[in-house]
């Protein structure tokens, strides 16, 4: 037996999960650790590192549905057959992250819906939360299959018009959500987004120069501005056919997905 902490993960993936070894499992250190998360129609296999002779450390797969999977073990030696050595369940759900980022990318040209999320300003959340929030919201809204249409502006809003308007760019400004302000950048009509003016006046580089966040302001300002730090940028992804290797630098772990 084996346990797993959490027994569960946002569907982006992304969060560390420790395995407790039982006492029979702690082995010598030629062995190799690995878990395969099998899903129903995608299979997941993520390295481990090891923090002690009893744990494990992985990172949590980004998976393609809400459901409850298996996940096995693995064992494996030089010269020896690899080994199941426990079998465990593991849920993907969806979390606020996810429905905040669901939310805010059908929302992009509705301006009722943006002109709500304005209330969010008046019940600012702690610092630290806000980071939180960033952070999750960042990676949520990379793992959403975005279509192809799809514009931070709203699909049927031509960038030359100039009516005030909200716009996703103001909310991710208004909060200080430098990761989201930095994804949205690279999406189509994430540029043209910092010159339009909302009902105030206000564009999103105004806006971050009157609340003054220095660090945002130059992520919209500055020629060579680098993607700001975070757990994003610590993973690197390779795609290839039905395949993906995605490597964790920060816990050194690698993941592979394939099409079940």
């Amino acid at each position: 037996v084996m346990k797993l902490n959490p027994q569960q993960a946002p569907l982006y993936g992304d969060s560390v999960i420790t395995v407790q070894l039982t006492e029979d499992d702690k082995v010598e250190d030629d062995v190799v650790f690995y878990l395969v998360f099998t899903g129903s129609t995608v299979q997941h296999c993520t390295s481990t590192r090891k923090i002690n002779p009893g744990s494990l450390e992985t990172i949590s797969p980004g998976h393609d549905c809400c459901e409850t999977v298996k996940v096995a073990l693995c064992a494996s030696r030089e010269g020896h057959p690899v080994l199941v050595v426990a079998e465990e369940s593991f849920q993907f759900v969806q979390d606020e992250a996810y429905d905040a980022a669901q939310f805010l990318a059908t929302c992009a040209g509705n301006q009722q819906a943006l002109n709500f999320t304005r209330f969010l300003d008046r019940s600012r959340p702690p610092a630290a939360d806000v980071d939180f929030l960033d952070e999750k919201v960042a990676l949520a809204f990379r793992h959403l299959k975005l279509p192809a249409e799809w514009n931070v502006l709203g699909a049927d809003q031509s960038l030359t018009e100039n009516i005030p308007r909200e716009t996703l760019m103001h909310f991710a400004v208004r909060l200080g959500l430098l990761r989201l302000t930095w994804f949205l950048l690279q999406q189509p009509g994430g540029r043209g987004a910092l010159s339009i003016h909302n009902n105030e006046g206000a564009t999103p580089v105004s806006l971050a120069l009157e609340r003054g966040y220095q660090k945002l302001h130059q992520l919209l300002t500055e020629e060579g501005a680098r993607e700001p730090d975070s757990w994003s940028t610590l993973s690197h992804t390779v795609h290839s056919g039905d395949y993906s290797v995605k490597h964790h630098r920060g816990l050194d772990v690698y993941l592979l997905t394939a099409e079940a």
